[in-house]
């Protein structure tokens, strides 16, 4: 019965959608970032990987929000 209240509060589940839209290509760009001075080619891989997980990410996610 408790499920079946309106007054049920959902922080964490966008929380936790927010970190999985945006965590790892936050985690992506620190290491390309960290990586940028000893080997550009391998950031250069990792900041596209990180650009790309966010465009997908958005659409999905994006999309299961509204």
């Amino acid at each position: 019965m408790i499920l079946l209240e309106g007054n049920m509060n959902l922080d964490g589940i966008f929380i936790l959608i927010f970190a999985i839209m945006f965590g790892p290509a936050i985690l992506l760009a620190i290491i390309g970032a960290t990586l940028f001075r000893k080997n550009k080619k391998a950031a250069k891989v990792l900041f596209i990987l990180a650009v790309v997980y966010i465009i997908i990410s958005l659409g999905i996610c994006g999309s299961m929000m509204v």
